[in-house]
Protein backbone atom coordinates (compact mmCIF):
# COMPACT_ATOMS: atom_id res chain seq x y z
CA UNK A 1 0.00 0.00 0.00
CA UNK A 2 1.25 3.51 -1.10
CA UNK A 3 2.72 5.65 1.87
CA UNK A 4 0.52 8.74 2.98
CA UNK A 5 2.60 11.80 3.24
CA UNK A 6 0.98 14.85 4.74
CA UNK A 7 -2.35 13.76 5.63
CA UNK A 8 -2.06 10.45 6.91
CA UNK A 9 -5.30 8.92 8.29
CA UNK A 10 -7.57 11.36 6.00
CA UNK A 11 -5.92 10.03 2.51
CA UNK A 12 -8.84 7.94 1.95
CA UNK A 13 -10.87 11.11 1.42
CA UNK A 14 -8.82 12.06 -1.66
CA UNK A 15 -8.37 15.15 -3.81
CA UNK A 16 -12.19 15.64 -3.90
CA UNK A 17 -12.44 16.70 -0.69
CA UNK A 18 -9.67 19.37 -0.39
CA UNK A 19 -7.33 19.98 1.71
CA UNK A 20 -8.92 21.90 4.57
CA UNK A 21 -11.60 19.05 4.97
CA UNK A 22 -8.80 16.65 5.74
CA UNK A 23 -7.03 18.80 7.46
CA UNK A 24 -9.80 19.33 10.03
CA UNK A 25 -10.30 15.43 9.95
CA UNK A 26 -7.06 15.11 11.23
CA UNK A 27 -7.47 17.39 14.29
CA UNK A 28 -10.09 15.03 15.02
CA UNK A 29 -8.86 11.50 13.88
CA UNK A 30 -5.26 11.62 15.54
CA UNK A 31 -6.22 12.52 18.93
CA UNK A 32 -9.30 10.19 18.64
CA UNK A 33 -7.29 6.82 17.61
CA UNK A 34 -4.12 7.80 20.20
CA UNK A 35 -4.03 6.01 23.42
CA UNK A 36 -4.61 7.41 26.88
CA UNK A 37 -3.53 6.94 30.69
CA UNK A 38 -6.41 4.74 32.54
CA UNK A 39 -7.74 6.51 35.80
CA UNK A 40 -7.76 3.38 37.35
CA UNK A 41 -4.39 1.61 37.06
CA UNK A 42 -2.41 4.53 35.58
CA UNK A 43 -1.65 2.45 32.41
CA UNK A 44 -1.77 3.93 29.07
CA UNK A 45 -3.95 1.94 27.63
CA UNK A 46 -7.33 3.33 27.26
CA UNK A 47 -8.92 3.38 24.15
CA UNK A 48 -11.99 4.18 22.16
CA UNK A 49 -14.74 1.40 21.72
CA UNK A 50 -17.45 3.41 20.71
CA UNK A 51 -18.62 6.73 20.63
CA UNK A 52 -18.26 8.36 23.45
CA UNK A 53 -17.01 5.13 25.44
CA UNK A 54 -13.62 4.69 26.64
CA UNK A 55 -12.25 1.26 28.09
CA UNK A 56 -8.86 0.07 29.54
CA UNK A 57 -7.27 -2.54 27.76
CA UNK A 58 -5.26 -3.53 30.60
CA UNK A 59 -7.81 -3.57 33.98
CA UNK A 60 -10.78 -3.57 31.57
CA UNK A 61 -12.02 -0.44 33.17
CA UNK A 62 -14.90 1.05 31.11
CA UNK A 63 -16.18 4.61 31.41
CA UNK A 64 -18.06 7.15 29.56
CA UNK A 65 -16.11 10.32 28.45
CA UNK A 66 -16.36 13.18 25.66
CA UNK A 67 -16.94 11.53 21.37
CA UNK A 68 -13.56 11.97 20.56
CA UNK A 69 -11.22 12.66 24.02
CA UNK A 70 -12.13 10.82 27.35
CA UNK A 71 -12.34 13.24 29.21
CA UNK A 72 -14.35 17.25 27.81
CA UNK A 73 -13.51 20.44 29.23
CA UNK A 74 -16.61 19.82 31.48
CA UNK A 75 -15.25 17.03 33.15
CA UNK A 76 -11.91 18.75 34.00
CA UNK A 77 -13.90 21.44 35.99
CA UNK A 78 -15.48 19.68 37.53
CA UNK A 79 -12.89 17.14 38.61
CA UNK A 80 -10.88 20.53 39.70
CA UNK A 81 -13.54 21.72 42.11
CA UNK A 82 -14.00 18.10 43.81
CA UNK A 83 -10.53 18.32 44.61
CA UNK A 84 -10.78 22.02 46.05
CA UNK A 85 -14.11 20.84 47.86
CA UNK A 86 -12.02 18.18 49.16
CA UNK A 87 -8.79 20.02 50.60
CA UNK A 88 -11.43 22.82 52.20
CA UNK A 89 -13.09 19.46 53.66
CA UNK A 90 -9.54 18.07 55.16
CA UNK A 91 -8.85 21.83 56.11
CA UNK A 92 -11.62 22.43 58.08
Amino acid sequence: MARTKKVKSAAKFRASAGLSVRRKWLEIDIPQRQKYVCKRCGKRSVKRVGSGIWECRSCGYKFAGGCYLPSTVATKIIEKEKIESEKTVVEQ
